[in-house]
């Protein structure tokens, strides 16, 4: 390394120094094998300095980031193994790294983590606890890595590509299967060795719960000892901070209400034997108490004002940090809502009462605050299904008058946004209101529908506005007949379909209009007219947006520019969206065919499905029709099948993974819901589909891909996944007749499935088709053939996948997989009997070298009637026979 250059990370370093340093940092990046020095520095030692050392860091860091894929897996290797070292290394120091460098590290490992996991390193939690044991220093930088695989993973002020979401909720998914039990495991170990010899360690440890908690299985950690201990942890002040906010990120995750009550009985009794209070003493407040706990209500209404400075059109970090506070004071008043219901209902109508009175002369921030009080009385006076309108009668009472005066006082024209919102979010919380008091539905509906709502100079009120207006009139549907055909004349702007070239600026965004599209859909299916009528308003609807889809696809075909085509695109998949989102608005009570609309939805079919032969754009025109053809599965039921083999034959045509992936759902969802009545299509499509996935798995990859490995991966899935709802659903004859070669084919790809590719989720779906196969077809009366095929490769199939090294019994989704092998098997010996038995005994296993004794003993688990005997017995057997 340039030891010159090296000296300018001296924070004291001159700016000549400093510069040199940077030039050189830049130069490293672009080095093809810079980053092999900077790897050997660390593993070997070679600085001492702490700004060095983090350098290093910090050029293995951009390696990993940007350039990770153009190394040989060699060099993927030896970072691995360097980073390994490092950490090793660590636990032998007589000094630890500085906190600067630690967290550098950590980043590095979490990078490697999300890149690596799920293709070369699943095993990355067990190398690193392995490594780091209980050492503290090792444990200190296993929890930083953790905290920086979960910012990773889930930090949502992190922006992700669509593709990096993807694979941070794939590895969220494979965690979940793989390994949080065992990282769950060893926070319990790293809290029960260090909760009173290590304070900084214990509070890490809560801190890496707290941040997990959000994502993983609630009941690891929402049980007896872990919430014993953390309770212990309350009554240690050093503790207490960081073991409250990690009870309150597992309350916020939403456990069961009756463990929810236990533990706060328990946190009251923690509480009391700190001295806090006397619970006795909650129950009859002196009046001195109700004063203190009055003047505390106050303080905290106070709290929640807005200030001068906030900034609404931009809000910023300062902007997030006070809506945080806001949410831990409106906490605090839940709690002192237990201790006083009545005092804080009392409390509030004060303060509302007096502040509307004179909202005009009023400032902002003290109307937002009265009506957010308002709003947050509804969880603070909590009552099953929103009936804060009946019951007890003095708070039912109350309340009234409270959204009485709010709706007829006139403070929905305020002009702030900060009170136009809160007034529609106020009115959308107490819908129930409108239903005591039906007569101000008007008023409120003229709220949404002009300036002061869905037409407001605020892109921001607007939108919000668009979604409240759409609870509004779903929750008050019964009450909405007198008011239906003028709604839809007022919404009738807002409908348009805005496309790109005519310079209209809509009022309302793309996804703000679905929700008007819903409102208007939610009108017409539950008004009172006759079906004639609901067909001629569904009509009226729908029509425009036919008519424009029919024009945009002409000028898209003839369209040049790919920024234009782009656009128009967008524009036919936004009318798509549209038409798909009114069908939301059927139900089982109120179907397509009940309200008459069937005709205007075929009508909408029959105008989209062109869209699918359009060689321009094919990603986003075909995943709107496909969506709407989801859609009209359920709504139209049997009247969509004459569209569907002209709509698979387009889509499956110059196919990508993606595109794949995303066909075959709808194939399974037309498969499960038809059986028999889609016999016909399937047998007709059935090789067609499965060449278009095996010339797209067939397809040279870079090694380094992952991506593409990914893709390929979720492909196979979706294949077997497919071929599962086939057999599921009694259509084997769908596969029997398509020729023996191609069975044969299908055959062995499900064997391969089952054997070659480590990957449980599809091995346990291979092993179900297999079983399902055995049970339709291995009969005596099967077809010719087949029986050779069980013993020849399905039998083989359910052991060898069990013998790989890649095939983790400790892994719980992989257990799931052996358990569908133990189905298989016991299948195969109900349908062949004794000869099964027989060639186990005598060919089969004597052929992989079993003890007689042990084949003696599999072969009377395998004849036990009790299958669960027999699964639990196969993971025993093949524990036995790994080396």
């Amino acid at each position: 390394m340039d030891e010159q250059a090296l000296l300018g990370l001296n924070p004291n370093a001159d700016s000549d120094f400093r510069q040199r340093a940077l030039a050189y940092f830049e130069q490293l990046k672009i080095s093809p094998d810079a980053w092999q020095v900077c790897a050997e520095a660390l593993a070997q030692r070679t600085y001492s300095d702490d700004h060095i050392k983090f350098f290093c860091f910090q050029v293995l860091e951009h390696q990993v980031k940007y350039k990770y894929s153009e190394l040989t897996t060699v060099q993927q290797q030896l970072i691995r193994e360097t980073l390994i070292s490092w950490l090793q290394a660590q636990m032998l120091h007589p000094q630890p790294e500085k906190t600067f460098i630690r967290n550098k590290a950590a980043q590095v490992f979490a990078l490697l983590f999300v890149t690596e996991y799920l293709t070369k390193w699943p095993k990355f939690f067990f190398d690193i606890l392995s490594v780091v044991g209980l050492n503290p220093r090792g444990v200190d930088l296993y929890l930083r890595i953790l905290m920086a695989i979960d910012s990773e993973l889930v930090d949502r002020d992190v922006v992700h590509t669509s593709e990096e979401a993807r694979r941070n909720t794939l590895i969220k998914d494979t965690m979940r299967e793989q390994c949080i039990p065992n990282l769950v495991e060893s926070w319990y170990q790293i809290l029960q060795n260090y909760q009173y010899s290590n304070s900084e360690v214990t509070c890490q440890c809560l801190e890496v719960v707290g941040a997990y908690v959000s994502w993983i299985d609630l009941s690891l950690i929402a049980n007896d000892r872990f919430i014993n201990m953390l309770l212990g942890h309350m009554s240690i002040e050093v503790l207490r901070e960081e073991a409250c906010d990690c009870l309150f990120e597992i309350v916020n995750k939403g456990m069961d209400p009756v463990d929810k009550m236990k533990l706060v009985e328990s946190l009251c009794q923690v509480l009391q034997s700190a001295g806090f209070f006397i619970i006795d003493q909650l129950a009859v407040l002196s009046d001195q108490q109700k004063a203190n706990v009055e003047a505390i209500m106050l303080a905290v209404m106070k709290k929640l004002t807005y200030d001068e400075e906030y900034n609404f059109e931009n809000e910023g970090e300062d902007e997030a940090m006070f809506v945080e506070y806001r949410k831990q004071l409106k906490l605090l008043l839940d709690r002192l809502a237990q201790v006083s219901p009545e005092l804080l209902l009392a409390s509030v109508r004060r303060v509302f009462s007096s502040t509307l009175q004179n909202w005009q002369t009023t400032r902002f921030m003290e109307v937002e605050v009265a009506i957010r009080l308002l709003y947050m009385l509804a969880e603070a006076l909590p009552v099953s299904h929103g009936a804060h309108f009946s019951g007890d009668v003095s708070k039912a009472s109350a309340l009234q008058d409270m959204m009485r005066t709010l709706v007829t006082s006139g403070v929905s024209s305020y002009r702030h946004t900060s009170v136009t919102l809160e007034f529609f979010e106020t009115v959308v919380r107490y819908e129930k209101f409108f239903t005591v008091e039906p007569q101000h539905i008007p008023c409120v509906l003229m709220a949404f529908l002009d300036h002061r709502g869905l037409r407001h100079s605020s892109a921001k009120v607007r939108s919000r506005t668009a979604y409240l207006f759409s609870r509004f009139v779903k929750s008050l549907n019964k009450q909405m007949n007198p008011f239906i055909e003028d709604i839809l004349n007022r919404i009738q702007d807002l409908l348009e379909l805005s496309p790109p070239e005519n310079g209209y600026q809509s009022l309302l965004s793309s996804d703000d209009q679905l929700f008007i599209y819903e409102t208007a859909g939610v009108l017409i299916v539950n008004s009172e007219y006759p079906a004639e009528r609901k067909q001629a308003l569904m009509r009226n609807l729908l029509t425009p947006l036919m008519e424009k889809f029919k024009i945009l696809l002409e000028k898209l075909m003839l369209a040049q520019d790919e920024e234009r085509q782009a656009s128009l695109a967008d524009c036919l998949n936004h009318a798509v969206g549209f038409a798909s989102r009114t069908s939301k608005a059927f139900s089982n009570k109120q179907t397509v065919k009940q309200c008459g609309c069937s005709e205007v939805y075929l009508d909408c079919l029959q105008t989209f499905l062109p869209a699918l032969s359009c060689p321009l754009q094919k990603d986003i025109l075909r995943s709107g029709v496909r969506t709407f053809l989801h859609r009209m599965i359920i709504c139209l039921e049997e009247e969509v099948l004459p569209f569907i083999p002209s709509a698979s034959e387009h889509m499956l045509k110059d196919c990508e993974a993606k595109d794949l992936q995303e066909f075959i759902p709808l194939i399974n969802q037309i498969t499960a819901k038809f059986k028999i009545q889609v016999s016909p299509f399937l047998q007709q499509m059935f090789m067609p589909l499965l060449h278009a996935i095996f010339e797209v798995l067939l397809r040279p990859a870079e090694e380094n891909d992952q991506s593409a490995a990914l893709e390929k991966q979720m492909l196979r899935r979706s294949y077997f996944a497919f071929l599962q709802t086939v057999t599921g659903s009694g259509m084997s004859e769908v596969i029997a007749n398509q020729g023996v070669e191609n069975v044969e084919r299908v055959l062995v790809t499900v064997i391969q499935g089952a054997v070659e590719y480590p990957d449980p989720i599809a091995q346990k779906t291979c092993f179900i088709i297999l079983s399902k196969l055995v049970e339709l077809w291995g009969g005596k009366d099967g077809p010719v053939g087949f029986a050779d095929f069980v013993y020849k490769h399905i039998v083989p199939a359910c052991f060898l996948a069990p013998l790989k090294q890649s095939f983790d019994l400790a892994d719980a989704q992989t257990v799931l997989a052996l358990s569908e092998c133990a189905v298989t098997l016991k299948t195969i010996h109900l349908k062949r009997g004794p000869e099964c038995v027989q060639y186990l005994q005598q060919e089969y296993l004597p052929s992989l070298q079993v003890a007689p004794e042990i084949i003696q003993e599999f072969c009377q688990a395998l004849q036990q009637p009790d299958a669960k005997v027999f699964k639990n017995y196969l993971k025993v057997f093949f524990q036995r026979a790994r080396p």
